[in-house]
């Protein structure tokens, strides 16, 4: 749950308030300062993704072949930087600069960006696909152990923006035109896994703030290291589902 008045909140806790209820007025989870520092980070670092995606998207729309496929990839770019507002004003009202929210993480994304750069049309389609479909899994599987107000708008912002039914199309019709390309985008889209997974573990493991969402608290369950190598399992399953409705091979 969010704060009783948000940022504004009363410094003490009123008489009547529940015994969860901390000092500076937020309740459940969130009366935890250590929990509402962790939640920052993680809505910072899932800003940068969606503003880098927008802009990735916004690049890639240039290769585009023909105007309805820049249509296509513009819309997707204005739908991924719409979820930057509502991500930004949670981490404000949690007290944090969305600025520096997403700072630590500019390094760590950029690179990934800049180690996956698609060299055409297609493994720019692949990348927007399986590429943001692996960091959404990721940043959902932690947020099922959140408070439900923080939940909801991380699964809000993972929501698929049209990538699925587009980039599909598109990659079967150019599959079936020249099998050839198959195999490359195949090769492509193991790249991007192994990329992802290493970005997505890098990232937990040098923020402590991150690792203590993964851990849990008193009151909200966590995750050990068997339920951590589970939920990469779940990873890899999901990114399979996605290379096979491109027609690829994982």
């Amino acid at each position: 749950m969010g704060a009783s008045t948000g940022p504004d909140a009363p410094a003490g806790r009123p008489e009547d308030a529940p015994p969860d209820v901390g000092t500076d007025g937020w309740s459940g989870p969130l009366a935890d300062p250590a929990y509402r520092v962790a939640v920052v980070d993680l809505l910072g670092v899932i800003a940068y993704g969606e503003l880098s995606a927008f802009e990735r998207l916004a690049e890639d729309a240039t290769m585009a072949p023909t105007l309805d496929d820049k249509l296509a990839m513009a819309g997707m770019a204005a739908a991924e930087f719409g979820h930057v507002a509502a991500l930004r004003d949670r981490i404000e009202a949690l007290g944090g600069d969305v600025t520096q929210a997403m700072a630590p993480f500019q390094r760590a994304i950029d690179g990934f960006h800049d180690h996956t750069a698609p060299t055409d049309w297609y493994e720019g389609l692949v990348k927007a696909y399986v590429g943001d479909g692996l960091a959404a899994d990721f940043y959902r599987e932690i947020a099922a152990t959140l408070d439900a107000e923080t939940r909801e708008l991380v699964v809000a912002a993972m929501a698929d923006v049209g990538h699925a039914d587009f980039v599909v199309d598109r990659v079967r019709a150019a599959i079936a035109a020249d099998p050839r390309v198959g195999g490359r985008l195949a090769l492509w889209g193991r790249r991007l896994m192994g990329e992802a997974l290493t970005q997505a573990q890098r990232v937990a493991a040098e923020r402590d703030a991150l690792t203590a969402l993964l851990a849990g608290g008193v009151d909200r369950p966590g995750m050990d290291l068997a339920a951590i190598g589970r939920m990469f399992n779940r990873l890899t399953e999901r990114h399979a589902a996605r290379m096979a409705a491109l027609g690829l091979d994982a």
